[in-house]
């Protein structure tokens, strides 16, 4: 067994590989080392890779003494230039952990697995910050390899606080995207914590974007916040919400000028979130928005077991994970308003599949985007609709089976990645809110009376 699965690694740096040899008492120990691609990168006989040159090339090790043989995908991405005004980095991505709350012991296995994820990244070129606040103060951390290891290094303390406030956001966003040595040729972002889609809080008992419960206090931030701090962050390549709900059209549509592409699920997240170990050296190649995606729901495919056995240590209850191309989405709204057919849509929220399991007052309701226009629609304006949706889509997959912590494991049959709100009558606070959201506005949802 090798220690890495993909190695991510800057042009003339050096990389260490480990391997494990089954059984622990073989005579044998040898190690046989190839490269694919020996003017990509060469290695030594002692597990030691050299990268020559941007590439893709796949390292193989097999005992002498026999056994299957082992590899590692490896990708060298060019360095950095010796002189001139470039910027200093590559990519840099910020993953904004606000989990003073609930949440906050599985904040420090995703930390752990950050750490291991990173060990996969050789080079100064990317640069990973984490901001973390599990009570009693929050940090902002950088994550690098050093000899084949994940380590942090503490950048900055901060006093415990109220992690979702617009002015502490500012403040990290600062420390982060204005400081000259993490200025990148491209950013991502990642948004980890408690999450309630678009619906404002607190209306009903909601929790949009985060939640931070220290100091006997409940404080949450709505999307109209989250959008006046991007404004003051780079454009992303990518944006990831590691929490429940939040793949709706709504939050997308008000997000698409700040981020090329937005990743998230469209219901509740798997308890241990995203598998960073997996995910994070994709984070940091070129065009790798929708690899991300894939490994993110490989990962818990593998394991899939209908929910036999679950916990946050054995996730066996599935995944769903989205990729929307943020560039279409207005094309999306212009569509959608021009073929809605006004009429009756009262019991269109027992019609269409929900991914909000919750019961009682806690129901939001998050609507199949595509189901619910097949009933607002004539099969002509469907069919022009879809076309258009399925280029929005870039990657979308689910496993039969979604696990939902108010109603267990639950069918995913009828559902297409992205959701959609329908008002109801009895939520008028609801309903005023999302007159305001920018979506309900493009897509001339008013034509359907809501």
């Amino acid at each position: 067994m090798l220690d890495k699965e993909m190695l991510l690694i800057e042009e003339n740096k050096d990389a260490q590989f480990i391997v494990t040899i089954e059984p622990s008492d073989a005579t044998d120990r040898r190690i046989e080392w190839t490269s694919e691609d020996g003017s990509v990168a060469t290695v030594s006989k002692e597990g030691v890779l050299t990268a020559l040159k941007p590439g893709k090339t796949t390292v193989t090790a097999i005992a002498k003494g026999g056994g299957d043989a082992v590899s590692c995908d490896v990708y060298v991405a060019k360095g950095k230039p010796s002189s001139g005004s470039e910027p200093a980095a590559k990519r840099t991505v910020l993953a904004y952990v606000v989990a003073d709350n609930s949440l906050a012991a599985l904040a420090k296995s995703d930390l752990e697995e950050m750490k291991r994820g990173m060990a996969s990244v050789v080079s100064d070129l990317m640069h990973l910050l984490v901001y973390v606040d599990m009570g009693g103060g929050a940090r902002l951390i950088e994550i690098s390899s050093q000899n084949g290891v994940g380590v942090e290094k503490t950048i900055k303390t901060y006093p415990d606080r109220n992690s979702t406030g617009i002015a502490e956001t500012l403040e990290v966003f600062g420390d982060v995207f204005a400081n000259e040595q993490y200025k990148s040729e491209s950013y991502g972002l990642i948004y980890w914590s408690h999450c309630d889609g678009w619906i404002p809080y607190p209306v009903p008992s909601t929790r949009w974007i985060g939640q931070d419960t220290g100091n006997n206090s409940d404080n949450r931030m709505n999307l109209s916040d989250f959008v006046q701090i991007m404004e003051y962050a780079p454009r992303f390549d990518f944006l990831m919400f590691d929490a429940c709900f939040m793949q709706s059209v709504e939050v997308a549509y008000e997000l698409r000028n700040y981020t090329d592409y937005y990743i998230a699920s469209p219901t509740e997240t798997p308890g241990p979130g995203a598998p960073y170990d997996k995910v994070i050296p994709y984070m940091f190649m070129d065009d790798a928005i929708v690899k991300m995606a894939e490994v993110y729901f490989d990962a818990y495919n593998s394991i899939y077991n209908g929910g036999s056995g679950i916990s946050n240590t054995n996730w066996t209850g599935g995944v769903s994970i989205c990729v929307l191309n943020t560039a279409r989405l207005e094309q999306l709204a212009a569509v959608t308003r021009q073929v809605l057919l006004p009429g009756d849509t009262s019991g269109l929220r027992s019609s269409v599949f929900d991914y909000d399991r919750r019961s009682g007052s806690g129901h939001i309701g998050y609507y199949d985007m595509v189901a619910m226009m097949q009933h607002l629609t004539d099969p002509a304006g469907f069919t022009e609709w879809k076309q258009v949706y399925d280029a929005a889509v870039a990657y979308w997959n689910t496993t039969p089976m979604n696990y939902s912590a108010f109603a267990r494991m639950f069918s995913m049959e009828g559902s297409n990645g992205v959701s959609h709100y329908i008002p109801a009558s009895n939520k008028p606070a609801a309903r005023n809110a999302y007159e305001k959201t920018g979506w309900y506005q493009a897509a001339g949802l008013s034509k359907l009376g809501w």
